[in-house]
């Protein structure tokens, strides 16, 4: 088995790399308040929350033209999607949970 960079279990059902810059690095921020919501919103949903973008590098944001000062490059957002839940319904959940930063897209939520 080979081992994962990150692999390092962070609450009770995320791991540190599932919030890793999607551009190959390894590299990671995450604020502990992102990772407590989305436990409980896991919690919640009974469901995996799939992280699709967690951290971004400076120019990984810009790659995939994110917003100059996108809540990702501080580690504090994160876009998901749950099985079998539509992203307005994650939305409409993450709001009750605390989240304050919401969007809805066809084929994700992205939270903050």
């Amino acid at each position: 088995m080979v081992a994962r960079i990150n692999d390092i279990q962070i609450s009770k059902n995320f791991k540190l790399y599932e919030f890793e810059c999607k551009d190959g690095s390894h590299l990671v921020k995450v604020d502990p308040l992102l990772v407590e919501l989305l436990q409980k919103l896991r919690d919640k949903l009974g469901k995996p929350v799939v992280i699709t973008s967690g951290y971004r590098t400076p120019e990984y944001n810009r790659k995939v033209g994110g917003e100059k000062n996108s809540q990702h490059l501080l580690g504090k957002a994160a876009d998901i999607k749950v099985s079998g839940v539509s992203p307005k319904e994650v939305a409409e959940e993450a709001i009750k949970i605390g989240f304050r930063g919401i969007g809805v897209y066809k084929t994700h939520t992205h939270v903050d």
